[in-house]
């Protein structure tokens, strides 16, 4: 499925001092010596001040602050999704989240929102090692976004289609049990990471990829997903912060 479901009812799954001679020049010349008069002011420094002060001005007008801009990103994100009523089944509202990868702007939007987050979060010393994201829309974006915070990519997958060594953790279906899985070695002992999703739901899958992390050896920071749907009280399942970029309309 390319979106999230929401439900419209019911509820679905960043100079020279020795020189004592009388001067020949006149004595409002503006000096450029390394130690002006201190009646004068040096006009070079002044006038780096100034342009100093204007270039602070244009970088304040050119780059807002972090929040601001994460708020415009987020406008012309939230706008990019499309809703479909009554899809797949009546009382749902299917957002897809499609446009946004169709549209290249809108893609680097998305980087640079999560991005900006991280960043703001925990700094270009405390940023993660890692990337760990959910088969299978988390692998959309979280390649490229491991790509621009200089981290591993680790994926998680179902049982069965990671090959070699691996840890195993179950999680709860609305009917049944299913088994992610991830690679032993993928992460090293302490290595800071970061869970990355599309949707947080009821919290099941994440948990689960939460457990496996810590099985492999890292630190888990936070989980991140795009979307949230609030009214299933997914992060009440999980054991570490949780940032969603977007909430359910």
């Amino acid at each position: 499925m390319s979106g999230w479901p929401v439900s419209s009812g019911a509820h679905p799954p960043h100079g020279h001092p020795d020189n004592t001679a009388p001067s020949t020049q006149p004595t409002d010349k503006p000096s450029t010596a390394s130690h002006p008069p201190s009646t004068k002011p040096d006009p070079t420094s002044t006038s780096n001040q100034n342009a100093h002060h204007e270039s602070q001005r244009g970088q304040s007008t050119s780059h807002p602050s972090t929040p601001a801009k994460l708020a415009s990103l987020q406008m012309k994100l939230r706008s990019a999704l499309r809703q479909f009523p009554d899809w797949p089944t009546p009382g749902v509202l299917f957002e897809d989240v499609m446009p946004i990868f169709a549209d290249p702007k809108l893609h680097a939007d998305l980087i640079d929102a999560l991005e900006l987050h991280i960043l703001s979060t925990f700094g270009e010393h405390r940023k993660p090692d890692v990337l760990v994201a959910l088969e299978a829309r988390g692998f959309l974006f979280a390649p490229t976004l491991a790509l621009r915070l200089g981290a591993s990519f680790v994926p998680v997958r179902k049982k069965g289609k990671l090959p070699g060594k691996t840890e195993t953790a179950a999680y709860k279906k609305e009917y049944g049990e299913d088994l992610f899985e991830i690679q032993t070695e993928s992460i090293k002992q302490g290595q800071k990471v970061v869970i990355v999703d599309d949707l947080i739901a009821t919290g099941g899958s994440a948990a689960a990829a939460g457990e496996l992390v810590r099985k492999a050896g890292g630190t888990l920071l936070e989980y991140m997903f795009l979307i949230e749907l609030d009214f299933l009280k997914g992060r009440e399942k999980l054991d570490a912060p949780i940032y969603a970029l977007l909430s359910s309309q």
